[in-house]
């Protein structure tokens, strides 16, 4: 092996370490500010999907002949923020409907105005 497959194996295994390390904090902080078992459950159901086709996307991408390796950037590049677009959106909505079943109730260290 030479120095420069070496660099690019060496970047490929740290990009996909930061792509996994991203994933896994980014679900953190998700999880962490959520106020409702509702939003909870939506978003851990979100981010085992998106850890689901991610993979599969991967998997696809290592063992498919190169022709139909190309073709795949095709529907992830759609797919990908398609779905996040999608989820966001889902989310807010649980949100709005949380927030009309349980109004916020004001604080009883606040006096009115």
């Amino acid at each position: 092996m030479n120095t420069g497959e070496t660099w690019g194996l060496v970047g490929g295994i740290a990009g996909g370490l930061i792509g996994l390390l991203g994933g896994i904090v980014g679900a953190h902080f998700s999880l962490k500010n959520i106020d409702s078992k509702r939003e909870r459950a939506f978003v851990i159901r979100w981010c085992l999907a998106c850890v689901l086709a991610v993979s599969v996307y991967c998997a696809l991408r290592l063992t498919l002949p190169d022709l139909y390796r190309h073709f795949l950037w095709i529907p992830y590049s759609i797919l990908l923020p398609w779905g996040i677009v999608a989820g966001n959106r889902k989310l807010q909505r649980i949100r709005e409907m949380e927030s009309r079943n349980n109004p916020a109730q004001p604080k009883a260290d606040k006096a009115p105005i």
